[in-house]
């Protein structure tokens, strides 16, 4: 009898625990488009960076403005000196895929990293196990 009572209330803790992952959401789903968050466009909706070797910058074109990483390059190393990124573009994570692709182009070049720009710099800590 006391077999049956405890397998009951496992049921019925198993529902519930069920009702409450139904009513869950995962927490990848991104924030919903609301007055309070803006509305969310995806970066492959913003264009790609490149690296403009000319001017000695990686860059992003998004709604006719452009964000740069200006940076300098020798046989060994990359080194990070300045993220510009255009008032009007801002608050759309440009500067870190700006910093992202950058530091990517270094480790594929096989070069050392040398981060002058204090936006890198805070990049690069906000994201030490990637960085």
């Amino acid at each position: 009898m006391e077999s049956d009572k405890q397998s009951d209330e496992e049921k019925r803790d198993e529902e519930k625990l069920d009702e409450t992952i139904a009513e869950s959401f995962p927490a990848s789903d991104p924030p919903a488009n609301t007055v309070e968050t803006g509305i969310r466009v995806s970066a492959a909706a913003e264009g790609d960076v490149s690296d403009n070797a000319a001017q000695s910058r990686f860059e992003l074109t998004v709604d006719g403005h452009t964000a740069y990483l200006a940076y300098q390059r020798t046989s060994d190393t990359l080194t990070l000196a300045h993220t510009e990124v255009p008032l009007e573009i801002r608050g759309r994570h440009l500067g870190d895929r700006l910093v992202e692709a950058a530091l990517q182009a270094g480790r594929a070049a096989g070069l050392r990293l040398v981060v002058i720009c204090p936006f890198a710099r805070a990049y690069m800590q906000r994201h030490r196990s990637s960085a």
